[in-house]
């Protein structure tokens, strides 16, 4: 199967940052959204992205300007029908996603490969619900995109080889490194992750420590480069809370079940870096811990 066109929809930080890398790796991009102003924004971002990677030497300017011309968007699902791969990127809701997959199947030639990036949803039933599941597969990159290196690939019951290996061929453009992984809930990456995030509030939600301890204890004791609760913070609580709930009802194992205290969060509407309170409150020059 030979790639060369590729869509993307949804314009958030996840779908600009795979416009990123795709166009940067000699893609032609097609980008979608049901806003005018976040296309807006992910070219703004992509382009500060880009300059970024020209001041620390990692692309030339002309290789930046030759990413920028590959971009193209639209507000219509529809033009997306003209692409060899489509990438998914919607909100991480189940009924969002198949909404999308049913209305853009129909303009699709017979050889599109489907793909989503979701980072927990199950592939055999996003699959079950188009008319290709044989063509349809996982494709879970890491947030920051253009910065993180690995990439799930993820077979649903239904995914032919061919589908899988034309994926694996263009992580291996990209210049990343790709993982398969089997089809359960949230894959590899979010199946060890979460749980360890997880427990970190239950921590904090049990007292045995503050988010300053815990987080402080897990980059110096554990060497982790960042502490769970400000990784929370930066993946998103709302997204790390849906990962859980689709572990604890996938799995039926109580170790699964989300903390009272990451439910609270969310409902309260902190949900970390992109509402500016989470676990740190970000409205001040340096970030301060909530609890």
């Amino acid at each position: 199967m030979d790639i060369q066109r590729v869509g993307v929809v949804g314009a958030g930080q996840m779908g600009n940052g795979i416009a990123h890398v795709f166009a940067l790796a000699g893609y032609d991009v097609l980008l979608t959204d049901v806003s005018e102003d976040a296309l807006n924004g992910a070219l703004s971002r992509m382009g500060k992205n880009l300059d970024r990677q020209v001041t620390r030497e990692k692309i030339s300017d002309a290789e930046k300007n030759a990413a920028l011309s590959r971009v193209s968007t639209t507000l219509t699902l529809a033009d997306l029908g003209r692409t060899d791969l489509v990438i998914e990127a919607a909100t991480e809701r189940e009924t969002i996603k198949q909404a999308i997959f049913e209305d853009l199947v129909p303009h699709l030639g017979p050889d599109t490969i489907l793909t989503s990036n979701t980072s927990s949803i199950s592939i055999t039933r996003l699959a079950s619900r188009t008319d290709r599941p044989e063509k349809f597969m996982g494709f879970h990159f890491m947030n920051p995109v253009p910065v993180m290196q690995l990439v799930e690939l993820i077979r649903g019951i239904a995914t032919d080889e061919p589908t899988f290996a034309a994926c694996k061929t263009v992580v291996d453009r990209l210049g990343k490194t790709s993982a398969s992984a089997e089809d359960f809930p949230a894959f590899i990456v979010n199946r060890i992750l979460m749980p360890m995030i997880n427990e970190a509030v239950y921590t904090l939600y049990e007292g045995v420590g503050s988010v300053q301890s815990i987080d402080q204890s897990m980059r110096l004791g554990a060497n982790h480069p960042m502490g769970p609760l400000e990784l929370a913070d930066f993946i998103g609580l709302d997204t790390c809370l849906a990962i859980m709930n689709v572990l604890h009802d996938g799995l039926a194992d109580t170790k699964y079940r989300p903390c009272p205290l990451l439910t609270k969060y969310v409902e309260a509407g902190w949900l970390g870096r992109k509402t500016q309170r989470g676990f740190y409150d970000y409205r001040g020059e340096t970030p301060v811990p909530t609890r």
